[in-house]
């Protein structure tokens, strides 16, 4: 009997040493992906000999077992759950904005891609999208997260700037009449403007964060699949893939090609987290060239974390630590990467 109890209880730790779910994420090296898989320009060229590849990480919810795995090896992070999410950040309005930053991306991308090939395109501004919305603020309660505005007091908003205008000149306690469109339908609200909670100096205002929404049309088509990804740091390859199906010319010259990096609007490359995961990442894929973001560090940025280092050079360590003969290519713009595979002898 006590050998059986002995079985019965040793059994039921080991279930919850493997199993048990802990306030944690842990965050280590995922793979690579061609973008071609993604991504499909109409009537575009598909026939290069090479691949550009997106770097993902792996992200998973931490049990006792893989809690202590991650904590032994210097390439695995463990993240407290609050600490992934912004602060008044509900698991839904962190994946409202882990979407909205992936289609942001995937607009950039589209923008950028289309004026280096000088083909036509169109952009159509949407109105606003709610991010999040401020626990006691007066949105609390009557917005949701991804709620679109449409209108404000009988003017339609096509732009950031226009809520803003019309939200400066209103006073505490004044109301506001909004339209919004929530699940394909249209629905009004009133809000009365109160002191934002946490807000310094004191401002008042309905509570809640907002991105622009906006789409674009393109000739030739594009079609994007690629809902599975989540936040921007795929942009600079999801840019230079689209690019790459636009033109002739073979970008890739042959070479398994691997990257991240966010791609802004006006053709910058943007700082990514997790750039050691996903260097180590590429090279376990066998990839051969890997573009990182060679971001400025601000003054302000080493105040707050002395330790801070730039996206291309926590790169090159890392590339150091491994031993990979993986090329780290430095980009500030797309521009950049462009020069960088124009002079790329083929393969």
């Amino acid at each position: 009997m006590k050998r059986v109890i002995s079985f019965i209880v040793i059994f039921i730790l080991l279930l919850v040493f493997c199993f048990y779910r802990l306030d944690y994420y842990v965050m280590k090296p995922g793979s690579a992906y061609d973008v071609s898989r993604f991504v499909q320009v109409q009537d575009g060229d598909v026939d290069d000999q090479g691949t550009l590849n997106l770097m993902t990480v792996a992200m998973f919810q931490a049990t006792p077992l893989t809690y202590l795995i991650a904590h032994f090896n210097e390439f695995q992070d463990t993240l407290y759950i609050n600490d992934v999410r912004h602060e008044e950040e509900d698991e839904e309005e962190y994946n409202v904005r882990q979407l909205k930053l992936m289609t942001d991306s995937q607009f950039n991308a589209l923008y950028v891609a289309y004026e280096k090939a000088n083909k036509p395109f169109t952009v159509t501004y949407n109105g606003i999208t709610v991010l999040n919305v401020l626990s006691g603020g007066a949105a609390d309660g009557k917005i949701e997260p991804g709620d679109e505005i449409v209108e404000v007091d009988g003017q339609l908003i096509h732009r950031a700037e226009e809520l803003t205008a019309i939200l400066n000149k209103k006073k505490e306690d004044e109301e506001v009449h909004l339209v919004l469109s929530r699940d394909n339908e249209l629905i009004d609200k009133t809000i009365t403007l109160s002191e934002i909670p946490g807000s310094d100096p004191k401002r008042v205002g309905i509570g809640i964060t907002y991105s622009q929404s906006k789409s674009i049309q393109t000739e030739p088509y594009v079609s994007v699949d690629a809902e599975e990804i989540g936040g921007p740091s795929a942009g600079l390859m999801f840019t230079l893939e689209i690019l790459n199906q636009l033109i002739e010319e073979d970008l890739t010259k042959g070479y398994l090609i691997a990257g991240t990096g966010e791609m802004n609007e006006d053709g910058t490359v943007g700082r990514i987290g997790g750039i050691e995961k996903k260097v180590v990442a590429a090279h376990k894929d066998g990839m051969e060239i890997f573009f990182a973001p060679d971001d400025e560090i601000t003054e302000a940025m080493l105040k707050a974390n002395p330790d801070i280092l730039s996206n291309y050079k926590a790169a090159v360590i890392t590339a150091e630590k491994i031993g990979t003969t993986m090329k780290i290519v430095p980009v500030k713009t797309i521009d950049d990467a462009l020069r960088y595979l124009e002079q790329l002898p083929e393969k």
